[in-house]
Order: C-alpha cells, then sequence, then structure tokens
C-alpha cells in the first residue's frame, strides 16, 4: 500500500461526492416513477461507470506505481484499439499494426517503468514516427498511404504517447514531494474529468450558445465558461495534495481545462469524420475508453513537461 494520507481522504471526498449523485440520481427517477428520461438517465449511467472507474484507479493505486503503470497500458491498449477500429486500414499496413500494439506500445510503458525519461519523451514521436510509415511501404501499397500511415501514426500519439503521459508522472522526482506522485495522478484526473462533467451540467442547465455545433453539439459556451471555473476553482483547492501553491495549482487547473476542452473537439472532429457518435460502448452512458479520455489526452502531456520543467 503506497497510499499517503492525502491520498485517502481525496479518495474519500470523492467517494462522498459520488454518494451524493447517485442519491440524487436515484430520487430522479423515482420522482419521474420510473418512466423513460434521457438525461436522468445518462446522468445515473454516468454516476454508475464513475463507481467502477474509481474503484478501478483506486485499486491500482494500492498496489503502487506498478499498478497504475499497468492500469494505463490496458488503457491505451483498449484506446488504440478503439482509434485503429474507426480509421480504416489494408492488408499492407498490417506490419504497422502489429509493430504499434506488440512493440511501440509495451515499450513506451517498459520505458515509464524503468525510469529512461530520455528515450520515453521521443521514442514515438521520432523513432516509432518515421519506423511505421516505412513497414507500410514494405507491401507496396500506395492507395491512400499517406491517409493510412497518417492514421496509424496518430493513433499511437494519441492513444499510447499522450495518455503514458499520466503514469509517466512518477518518474519526476520533486523536491519535498517524494513518494507523493501519485497524488499528482489523483488531481490532474479529478480536475480534467470534473470539468467535463461541469460543462455537461452547466450546458444542461443554462446553455444557449452552441460553440462548435458541427463538432460537438451539447458544447455551449455557458457550459465551456462555467465548468472550466468551477472545475479550475476546485483544482485551486486541492493544492494541497501537490507541491503546487495555491495560485499555482489555479493557473495550472485552468490550463489543463482549457487543453481538455481543445482535446474534445479535436476527438469530436475526427469521429464526426468518421461518421460516429462515440468511440465505442465499453463504457456505459460514457461510450468507449478514448471519449472517457480524451481531454486527458491533450491534457497530460503538457501537464507532464510543465511540472518536469519548473518542479522537477
Amino acid at each position: 500500500m503506497n497510499l499517503t494520507t492525502h491520498t485517502l481522504w481525496l479518495f474519500a471526498g470523492i467517494g462522498i461526492v459520488l454518494l451524493i449523485a447517485s442519491t440524487v440520481g436515484f430520487i430522479l427517477k423515482k420522482r419521474i416513477k420510473e418512466q423513460p428520461n434521457a438525461v436522468i438517465d445518462n446522468l445515473n449511467a454516468r454516476i454508475n461507470a464513475w463507481w467502477v472507474m474509481a474503484l478501478l484507479i483506486g485499486l491500482a493505486f494500492c498496489f503502487g506505481n506498478l499498478g497504475v503503470i499497468l492500469l494505463f497500458y490496458c488503457v491505451s491498449f483498449y484506446a488504440l484499439r478503439e482509434f485503429i477500429t474507426l480509421t480504416p486500414t489494408r492488408r499492407s499496413d498490417y506490419p504497422a499494426l502489429v509493430a504499434a500494439f506488440y512493440f511501440a506500445l509495451p515499450m513506451q510503458y517498459l520505458l515509464i517503468a524503468i525510469d529512461w525519461y530520455g528515450l520515453f519523451a521521443i521514442f514515438i514521436p521520432v523513432y516509432v514516427f518515421l519506423l511505421l510509415p516505412i513497414l507500410a511501404s514494405l507491401g507496396g501499397d500506395t492507395t491512400r498511404y499517406l491517409e493510412r500511415a497518417a492514421k496509424v501514426q496518430w493513433g499511437l500519439m494519441i492513444a499510447v504517447y499522450c495518455i503514458s503521459s499520466v503514469p509517466a508522472l512518477l518518474t519526476l522526482k520533486i523536491k519535498g514531494f517524494a513518494g507523493q506522485n501519485l497524488q499528482l495522478i489523483a488531481w490532474l484526473l479529478v480536475v480534467v474529468q470534473l470539468s467535463d462533467v461541469a460543462q455537461y451540467v452547466c450546458g444542461k442547465l443554462l446553455g444557449k450558445r452552441k460553440i462548435a455545433p458541427k463538432l460537438s453539439p451539447s458544447k455551449t459556451l455557458e457550459g465551456f465558461i462555467g465548468g472550466v471555473l468551477l472545475a479550475s476553482t476546485v483544482g485551486a483547492l486541492l493544492f494541497w495534495i501537490t507541491p503546487f501553491s495555491f495560485w499555482q495549482a489555479a493557473l495550472l487547473a485552468l490550463i489543463v481545462n482549457l487543453l481538455g476542452f481543445a482535446g474534445g473537439l479535436v476527438m469530436s472532429a475526427i469521429k464526426r469524420d468518421r461518421g460516429v457518435k462515440d468511440w465505442g460502448q465499453m463504457i456505459e452512458g460514457h461510450g468507449g475508453m478514448l471519449d472517457r479520455l480524451d481531454s486527458v489526452c491533450f491534457a497530460a502531456p503538457i501537464f507532464f513537461h510543465i511540472v518536469r520543467y519548473w518542479w522537477g
């Protein structure tokens, strides 16, 4: 068990919030006398899914660094599978796909486990980024070659490189914060995911002006402002589990929330291009793995490098 007192208090707080949310969802369902209601049903499905995700993350935390690395390895695997499934490839792409799933993916997490930052930082965006199109070209198939190569490259960047930046926080050496890096992961996930939830709720309650109706019809200006401000405030108030001061935590929370929102738009644009609403159906009420982590994908690598540069 590597959980600190701060981490235990944080998870206790998350449990209380989820318990309150479950109670509210139950009452709302009873008030409509079990009649179908898309909004309430979706809310309850999201809450149930959050219980499962919180328990899985908590269990991984109990096993320390190795547990967290293994958890996010599995997350990256399923996220990459979702991405590749929605971006059709051809037979000649098979060598590149094998390299992506069975070489690049495990190697990236192995580099984190052995704390080899120098190679971790450039392994996928340099070496693998060049290797994949070479492997794809060996089949001699030039049909939409550039598009196919880019799909595999960006699938690996988003699903593996970006997501792996979350457990990479464990490798940071921060003065006066030794043995507490799990709290950085908890802070990042809570702030970014809370922003998503708050934007959804504020949008449903107050939303009138749509930000990007062609990309994500549910995103509104009011939901965006309310969600980002609320999550940034919570991020600032949680400074006590981080090496940041109150105002540093507030600024970092604002940065990751803005990046998370941008990531959601980018991932929505890809889904619209493929003609689908969700990346998958793995998580009830949330869609696929990438539907839940689209914000984290863009926030995590920037957060990792900011913390490493200024505090590491």
